[in-house]
């Protein structure tokens, strides 16, 4: 779980070269498995940044695990995805 919290890239308003690049440092300082999370409109964003990170910026490292989920925020529901991207060499 520890490890998880260290490898997480949550994804915002910035554009998704960004989190690429965020994901590439990560997997740059030693890390396994990289996980991308965002919600609602950030959505394609991340999905964006999961492909940029594994076609434009990193070899060796593929998508392992998405996960998709409803999160309650402030009485409304929100959609979720958490993709999971390891190395595969």
């Amino acid at each position: 779980m520890n490890e998880e919290q260290q490898n997480v890239i949550y994804v915002g308003n910035k554009p998704a070269v960004k989190y690429a690049a965020a994901v590439a440092a990560e997997f740059e300082n030693g890390a396994n498995e990289v996980f991308i999370k965002a919600r609602g409109r950030a959505i394609s964003t991340a999905v964006d940044a999961a492909q940029i990170s594994i076609n434009r910026f990193l070899t060796g490292v593929d998508v392992k695990n998405v996960e998709i989920s409803t999160e309650e925020i402030e009485n409304r529901n929100v959609s979720s995805i958490q993709i999971l991207l390891t190395k595969t060499e």
